[in-house]
């Protein structure tokens, strides 16, 4: 009970000591202690976050970490100071108003860098993606903390701020896989032979080198329409991005098969009916001249 009492006045003993301020021995272990269990967690949650990240996923979740350090040793050192017997509601008072400006004035930025950070961690995003934000697609060149960097199909670079894929629907193309489906829509005239244009369409299908043969692309009836009779034809491709050339290619190939064995794609039309007995009457009505006038 003794060594206790003596263990205890051995940690009480104050180094410095005045009207705001009193640091004593054990304050000072608790302090040090503080720092290297604050360290010792920090490291552990670095490994176990990292430990299934890419390579250069990695090398920005560090860069971001490192960020998220000095957060935490900042409130280990106002813990301390306060552990410590230094009164730090005098500076927190006074640095209050300024904390709240930065607050609002950095409010998007957090929401950027956050944003980011979930992008790494959960890796709903890669380099390489093809996505679809507000009706534009791009192909994602770089993933960074505050934006991420795409470009189009006709190579302009988009900067996305991060947190509008918080915000807003993404379409990630390629978040499952590479390969992609599509289709097009083909119309021909009433009367044409529709099973000739199914074999037309498979036909047209099979030249086509970028459409894969598996999973198969299949040929639908759509609808009956107004002028015309509606086929879709669905198929699947490996690089999204350049689709719309596929498509090109195939609408191509249709017109050239279609063409061939006389099957017609129609335009709209409309009769027009002509009244001849009013235009007769209306030719009839005698004009005043200056004269009768």
């Amino acid at each position: 009970m003794e060594v206790i009492n003596q263990i205890k006045d051995f940690l009480g003993l104050s180094l410095i000591q005045s009207k705001h301020i009193n640091i004593t021995i054990g304050a000072l272990i608790a302090v040090v202690f503080a720092f290297w269990f604050t360290s010792f967690l920090l490291r552990m949650i670095r490994k176990f976050v990292t430990r299934k990240l890419p390579i250069e996923d990695t090398n920005k979740f560090i860069s971001i970490f490192q960020f998220i350090k000095y957060l935490v040793y900042l409130f280990v050192i106002m813990f301390a100071l306060r552990i410590s017997g230094v009164d730090i509601s005098v500076l927190l008072t006074a640095s209050a108003a300024i904390f709240i400006g930065l607050g609002f004035a950095l409010q998007q930025l957090f929401q950027d860098l956050i944003a980011g950070i979930l992008i790494i961690i959960e890796q709903s995003l890669k380099v390489g993606d093809i996505i679809e934000l507000n009706g534009k697609v791009g192909k994602v060149d770089k993933i960074s903390l505050r934006s991420t960097r795409a470009y189009t199909r006709n190579q302009r670079v988009m900067i996305i701020p991060n947190h509008m894929f918080m915000n807003d629907l993404l379409f990630n193309w390629t978040q499952n896989n590479t390969v992609v489906r599509d289709n097009i829509t083909i119309q021909i005239a009433y009367g044409s032979d529709t099973r000739l244009a199914e074999k037309l369409l498979y036909e047209s299908i099979a030249n086509i080198p970028e459409i894969l043969q598996d999973p198969k692309p299949n040929v639908l009836f759509d609808n009956f329409g107004e002028s015309y009779l509606d086929f879709v034809v669905n198929f699947y491709v490996n690089d999204a991005f350049v689709v719309q050339t596929t498509k090109s290619d195939l609408r191509f190939e249709v017109d050239k098969n279609f063409r061939a064995n006389n099957i017609v794609v129609p335009f709209p039309q409309r009769e027009l009916y002509i009244n001849q007995s009013r235009m007769v009457q209306d030719s009839e009505i005698k004009m005043p001249n200056k004269t009768e006038e």
